[in-house]
């Protein structure tokens, strides 16, 4: 994923004269047929534009069959048909069909504490509301005034957009608070990031998709288990433990991405940090009930054994998901799986299948931090060192880690978060997920630092850091996988999963509390 760049318009459409064009938004407001907002409570899973269009649909779970599914990459070239999606129309006098990105005015939010959403608008004098909520039967609508919409029958009566909203109020009354300290702003960014996971994981299985969008709704380990992580921090531990279930029953070798079937997706090879983070997810639910993670009560000690069999961290793509080598991100996945041989070597290995933290600072430090390839200064610090604090605690690592996220915050020239590493070769727009794990990291140096001003540092670029995140928002408080570095407009798909379960742990850090 954050290897996916924009492509030109002629190579994803062709650059035929006949393609269709995506139409125009309203002045202000997103184009038409880009998801921006989502709706679901780990059942059925939709993806709803500016103007109340779904454009995309999965279900029966998040990772189930898609009913809908715009091209994700037709979006940016911006070649749309308009029977990709189910659109929302006007029925005004003669006019049988006008889209809302034609009326006069839209807009949309979700009703207070749930994932219920309402797109409403005025043409002339007529005013009109489309509600939307996952419901049993897949994606349900309230129409009112003379709107609906097309292929899908709008018959939720008001009870049932109670009883939705109700479920999610009541599913997230569940979760740990933030500290009373916490301002408004951060408490509502945890509370709308609780509820994008609760749409993004299957209820049953614990399948967990990385977005809802064409090309993005399939399960990466490595998302997955931050999710796991992030639910089992805010006191989800059940959930958490079904999305480590289903993690554990994985071929991790098999591939980069799986079906809500378990089924690996072809195209792109296992990367080197799934067994890693998978281990790290499995430790975070380890205090849940047995009964939630494995029908047979399971010892989650022993299953973590067994993750050994799955990649091996060399010779692998790491996040970035580009060119396999042997990456920084990697390394420190694979540090604190269990032993798989003999200790060897100078530092001690466990064999060439597992780093130490020894040999991690001495084979990817420079004078600068911890660089993103092995024995390659040049390659430029990687926002990735935050993983040797948290979820991969290494603390002979810490000094290496602050050095390197200190120099990443301070060099960072926008104002909606940081690019994965140096000498990034994908523009220098922001992604969401590296600057909340960055934060995340500098926020536990700052809570476990014996240095006060030390701390007080790493405290203050964590909170701005937060800030950024909380500028590179959607209104209605949705975390894009990456912004345009000069408008914080989303760049790519909204909600990521993964950038809204770093935000809940980064949170959880700066502002803990028990209950």
């Amino acid at each position: 994923m954050l290897g996916a760049l924009a492509i030109g318009a002629m190579a994803l459409s062709g650059g035929s004269g006949s393609d269709p064009q995506t139409p125009e938004g309203l002045p202000g407001r997103p184009p038409p047929l880009h998801g921006v907002a989502i709706v679901g409570n780990g059942g059925w899973m939709g993806a709803v534009d500016a103007y109340g269009n779904v454009v995309d649909l999965h279900g029966p779970g998040p990772a189930g069959s898609a009913r809908v599914a715009v091209s994700a990459k037709r979006q940016v070239a911006g070649t749309v048909a308009l029977d990709e999606a189910l659109v929302a129309r006007l029925r005004l006098g003669d006019d049988r069909g006008l889209p809302l990105w034609r009326a006069d005015s839209v807009r949309q939010r979700y009703l207070p504490g749930s994932n219920v959403l309402r797109t409403a608008g005025r043409v002339g004098t007529e005013r009109f509301s489309l509600t939307q909520a996952a419901s049993g039967a897949g994606l349900g609508c309230r129409v009112e005034g003379a709107v609906w919409l097309e292929g899908r029958p709008c018959s939720l009566s008001r009870q049932q957009i109670r009883g939705a909203v109700h479920a999610d109020r009541r599913w997230l009354s569940r979760s740990r608070r933030l500290r009373s300290d916490a301002p408004s702003w951060a408490r509502a960014m945890y509370r709308r990031s609780l509820l994008v996971l609760r749409a993004m994981a299957d209820r049953r299985s614990g399948a967990v998709v990385a977005g809802a969008r064409d090309g993005w709704a399939y399960v990466w380990p490595r998302d997955a288990s931050t999710v796991a992580i992030a639910l089992a921090t805010a006191g989800y531990r059940q959930e958490a433990g079904r999305v480590v279930r289903f993690l554990l029953d994985l071929d991790l070798g098999a591939a980069a991405r799986f079906r809500g079937s378990g089924r690996p997706i072809p195209g792109r090879d296992a990367q080197g940090d799934a067994t890693g983070w998978v281990a790290a997810a499995t430790r975070a639910a380890g205090s849940a009930p047995r009964s939630g993670l494995s029908a047979e009560g399971e010892d989650l000690g022993n299953r973590v054994s067994t993750l050994r069999r799955g990649t091996d961290w060399r010779g692998r793509a790491d996040y970035q998901e580009g060119a396999p080598g042997d990456y920084l991100a990697n390394a420190i996945a694979a540090a604190t799986l269990p032993g798989d041989g003999p200790e060897t070597g100078p530092y001690r290995r466990k064999s060439a299948h597992r780093p130490g933290a020894p040999w991690i600072a001495g084979e990817f430090a420079t004078g600068l931090g911890l660089g993103r390839e092995l024995r390659d200064p040049g390659a430029g610090l990687d926002s990735s060192a935050a993983w040797a604090v948290r979820p991969f605690p290494m603390p002979s690592l810490y000094p290496l880690a602050r050095r390197t996220l200190l120099r990443l915050v301070a060099g960072h020239g926008t104002r909606f978060g940081l690019i994965p590493s140096e000498n990034w070769s994908g523009g220098d727009d922001p992604w969401t997920a590296p600057t909340a794990w960055t934060a995340w990291a500098l926020a536990a140096l700052a809570g476990e630092d014996g240095d006060r001003q030390r701390a007080r540092a790493e405290r203050r670029a964590a909170l701005r850091l937060l800030a950024d995140l909380r500028r590179a928002s959607t209104p209605l408080g949705l975390l894009p996988e990456r912004v345009d570095a000069r408008s914080g407009a989303p760049a790519s798909t909204t909600p990521l999963a993964w950038s809204h379960a770093f935000a809940i742990l980064t949170a959880r850090e700066l502002w803990p509390r028990s209950s």
